[in-house]
């Protein structure tokens, strides 16, 4: 008898009893983001091109019934933006500037999100010839991934832990090399979250009062008995009036250096380059002719007195340096106190990104004709 289940045991444990199949990694990986009502996740976001990799600080939030906030901050220059969905609308906030566009969008359920649960999930499931490889620190789910905006990824590695907890997503081309990658460092899929958390008003700067003591003090000065005086005091206000105005007329940006795209199509050339002085500051005009016609704005720009919503007809596009917002046949996006307008009949969403991802900090020589 105690042969037999001495056996028995050894056949058991050649049979790999005790272990997770592919099934149920994937089944338990599912059905633990399915439950959860609200989660919270932080980490950190590379994005790499074929010049250099930009690092993010990432924050990302989710309550059921279909709300998002995502945080992320440029470890290079602190840029801060925010990517927002409530029941409203869909919202790029960049606190700096006190701007945000508005988009009319299905965000983020149109196209894959590695710094999404939900969108994981689902490219999980999507995918009927998904891998599970069992590693030395828990198990790997090499997925398809669907970036109709950026058709050069092409799959990504979901890392797990022997525990079935998501510690990282890398997401690969077809030449393997990875373009993005999010590493956890906690995931609180209980982070019992509400509709409040997701409120626009949270990141409006409201414009400052004027001080009412002024007024008060204008209000308790006595009237003037002294005809002379009191036209003196009027000279005086109408004075003090215009050098207040003429000092707000002096809030203007410019921009010191024009910044060229290093990318640029083929048999496409710098035709024209033209400043244009605006009440805010200057604006610069690039066009570019050729194969692939374009035209790409820059102009400087500063925080606003009270929020700029800007409506957009399309939706967020993630680039190296910003989440630009992408429309039928323009790219727009603001980044190291620059904003930027690219519009083209003529390029590809594919090569848009390439041209904004390629733009660096400094004057850059352009191919001329």
């Amino acid at each position: 008898m105690k042969k037999l289940v001495v056996l028995v045991s050894m056949v058991l444990l050649l049979c790999g009893c005790g272990k997770s199949s592919p099934d149920d990694v994937v089944k338990d990986f599912t059905k633990n983001i399915d439950n959860s009502k609200s989660y919270k996740i932080t980490g950190n976001m590379e994005i790499s091109n074929d010049e250099e990799t930009f690092t993010y600080s990432l924050e990302s939030y989710y309550l059921k019934d279909n709300y998002y906030k995502v945080i992320l901050v440029n470890q290079t220059n602190n840029h801060e933006q925010i990517i927002l969905k409530n029941k409203e609308d869909v919202y790029v906030i960049t606190p700096s500037l006190n701007k945000s566009f508005k988009f009319q969008s299905d965000w983020p359920g149109n196209s894959s999100q590695a710094y999404l649960l939900g969108s994981i999930k689902e490219d999980v499931e999507n995918d009927a010839k998904r891998e599970v490889i069992e590693s030395d620190n828990g198990y790997v789910i090499k997925a398809k991934v669907d970036y109709p905006n950026n058709e050069e990824l092409k799959y990504q590695k979901i890392y797990l832990n022997k525990k079935g907890e998501i510690e990282k997503v890398e997401v690969y081309n077809e030449n393997d090399i990875v373009k993005i990658k999010v590493t956890f460092s906690s995931v609180d899929l209980k982070a019992g979250l509400k509709e409040k958390d997701f409120n626009l008003k949270d990141y409006v700067k409201e414009e400052e009062p004027k001080d009412t003591n002024i007024k008060n003090e204008e209000q308790e000065k006595p009237k003037c008995t002294d005809e002379n005086n009191c036209e003196q005091t009027e000279d005086e206000t109408n004075n003090t009036e215009s050098s207040e105005n003429k000092t707000e007329d002096k809030k203007t940006t410019n921009i010191e250096n024009i910044i060229y795209p290093l990318y640029i199509p083929s048999n496409t050339y710098l035709t024209s380059s033209e400043k244009i002085e605006t009440s805010a500051g200057n604006r610069v005009i690039l066009t570019f002719s050729g194969d692939k016609n374009f035209v790409l704005i820059e102009e400087a720009t500063m925080a606003k007195d009270t929020m700029e919503i800007v409506p957009v007809y399309g939706e967020p596009l993630l680039l190296s340096e910003a989440v630009g917002a992408l429309s039928a046949n323009s790219l727009s996006w603001d980044a190291g106190n620059i904003s930027y307008y690219l519009a083209s009949t003529e390029l590809t969403v594919g090569e848009m990104q390439l041209i904004a991802n390629s733009l660096g900090n400094a004057s850059l020589v352009a191919n001329t004709k």
